[in-house]
């Protein structure tokens, strides 16, 4: 399964970063960072289908994306164009993502950044914090429930927002049962990587009045940002669409998305 390999590759991209900074100093670090707080759930909370816009150099399905990737510029394109929250990916093997990105970004816009990436160890999140994420994600498909509620509780307890991901029925319902706030539906199967937006609405259903709903992957058009709406999604994760628009075109790009939604 894709997943797999992803995690075995993260696996040993996470024992490299242990042995530059050792877990105990990384806790430190996260216990000494004094980011302005931008609350990510705030953000998708607000009225109106809130935009969390990915700055993303490559992925397992698509390959290399964007060649002249500049992050910064790229976020900053994002936050004049209207995102409410930035997604930066830090996996370094199939995304290209970097920590680094992540730290430049938080030191260039004012809306909340997410750490997207794959999660399963404790450092991670402690890493998170030092860097300046104001959330992480969690994928329901990567982690039993007896990983997943204590890498959740830690998140919180640093004053981080959690992005719960599922991709099917019973990964809904185990959120659901963990109490989990925020829920983003992955429209991309994360063994198969094939895309049907309509996962959203399929499992829409089962989510919570009270927690906040995220359609991820697969929006490409006004069209489907409605429909997100309509299903009763409260933001949407848009990557490729705006990423594929280049740094120029990300503002109409992102006008053309959200228009009359």
């Amino acid at each position: 399964m894709i997943l797999d390999e992803i995690a075995a590759k993260r696996k040993i991209q996470l024992e490299r970063e242990k042995a530059d900074v050792s877990p105990l100093k990384m806790k430190k670090r996260a216990a000494n960072a004094a980011f302005p707080v931008h609350s990510f759930k705030n953000a998708i909370a607000d009225e109106g289908l809130s935009v969390i816009a990915e700055v993303k150099k490559a992925s397992p399905s698509k390959g290399l994306i964007q060649p002249d990737f500049e992050p910064v510029k790229i976020a900053r394109e994002y936050e004049k164009a209207g995102a409410k929250a930035i997604s930066c990916l830090t996996e370094e093997h199939y995304f290209q993502g970097s920590s680094k990105y992540l730290a430049d970004i938080r030191n260039n816009v004012n809306i909340p950044v997410l750490r997207k990436d794959f999660i399963f160890d404790e450092y991670q999140i402690y890493e998170a914090k030092a860097i300046g994420a104001d959330a992480v994600l969690l994928i329901a498909a990567l982690l039993t429930d007896e990983e997943f509620k204590p890498l959740y509780d830690l998140a919180h307890s640093l004053g981080l927002d959690v992005l719960c991901e599922a991709h099917d029925d019973e990964e809904v319902l185990r959120l659901v049962r963990m109490g989990c706030d925020i829920i983003g539906v992955n429209n991309r199967n994360l063994k198969t990587f094939e895309v049907d937006i309509e996962n959203t609405k399929r499992l829409a259903a089962l989510i919570p009045e009270n927690t906040l709903l995220v359609c991820e992957s697969g929006i490409k058009n006004n069209e489907h940002m409605k429909s997100a709406k309509n299903w009763g999604a409260d933001g949407v994760l848009i990557g490729e669409t705006l990423m594929r628009s280049g740094l120029t075109g990300i503002s109409e790009c992102m006008k053309a998305l959200r228009e009359g939604v």
